[in-house]
């Protein structure tokens, strides 16, 4: 694999290098009093930079939210490419049985394992892009990781309160890996108490189909009129059937749990996530069977 071109099965070679660092890295750890892993196995999936649909995002969302060929453009100035020569390698990292456990039980503060997840968790996930960031450049592929790059931040937002440059959650959902719920968090096989990454590399792997007709498909309010049992969980009142109110949200999560977080555990962090546990939604893709 050291030079480009001679990666035989890209996509198999891809997945590969992000499953065996959350199965392997010493770097996947809850650390503190948890002598675990903060991650589970997780899903893999792609998309290609000529995707429509980035397209969209943009005009959906604001001019400052990055196509993939622009962001690459940015990082990597003197390469000629074509948007199509783009693939997104998009990834899903599920909560742990023992974290989920814990949190579906709080009624207004993050557990403690969650809590951990979202810090901890979060650094995991940051070195797993920058690992294969490196592990595709050492096969003679340009790469980045579009959410660790220096002008990567959220920016303020007329429709949505707050949105990011580039979004890992709406890059997973163009790879086929899931659709949004109420609370906007995203709804995959693997259910909705995750995290996500991706990178953007300069090699050709072809696209996952996307097993859904719309962006909310996976979430039962929407695509049958049934649960709202994310809007019950929210300790604060900032989920209703009219969506997500980011800025309730914010500011239970700052600096209210944040405080909670640093008294309760004695570490500098934050989270909530009740509205990704306790609910239909929490582990798989629900079905009204699971209203019952």
């Amino acid at each position: 694999m050291a030079n480009n071109g001679q990666v035989s099965d890209k996509a198999a070679w891809l997945e590969n290098i992000i499953k065996d660092f959350i199965e392997n890295s010493p770097e996947n750890a809850l650390q503190g009093p948890f002598d675990e892993k903060a991650w589970d196995e997780p899903l893999v999936g792609f998309s290609n930079g000529a995707d429509p649909i980035y397209q969209s995002y943009k005009e959906h969302v604001g001019d400052f939210h990055w196509t993939p060929a622009e962001i690459f453009a940015q990082i990597y100035p003197d390469v000629k490419f074509n948007d199509d020569e783009l693939t997104i390698v998009s990834w899903i990292l599920p909560q742990t049985e023992a974290t989920k456990a814990d949190n579906r039980r709080e009624i207004k503060f993050p557990a403690h394992r969650w809590a951990r997840s979202r810090i901890f968790g979060e650094k995991t996930n940051e070195k797993l892009r920058l690992h294969a960031v490196e592990e595709i450049k050492k096969a003679g592929y340009e790469a980045l990781a579009a959410a660790l790059t220096p002008d990567w931040k959220t920016m303020p937002s007329e429709k949505f309160f707050l949105a990011s440059k580039w979004s890992e959650r709406h890059a997973a959902h163009a790879a086929g890996l899931g659709t949004f719920g109420v609370c906007d968090g995203l709804i995959t096989p693997k259910g909705k108490a995750i995290r996500v990454g991706s990178v953007i590399a300069k090699v050709d792997v072809a696209p996952a189909p996307r097993p859904y007709d719309t962006h909310q498909a996976y979430c039962l309010y929407y695509s049958e009129g049934a649960c709202l049992e994310c809007v019950k969980r929210c300790p604060v009142d900032a989920l209703s059937e009219g969506g997500h109110d980011k800025r309730t949200c914010l500011g239970h999560l700052r600096p209210k749990t944040l405080d909670y977080v640093k008294e309760q555990f004695h570490f500098d962090g934050y989270g909530c996530g009740l509205c990704q546990t306790g609910v239909p939604c929490e582990s798989k893709i629900p079905s009204l069977a699971d209203l019952e």
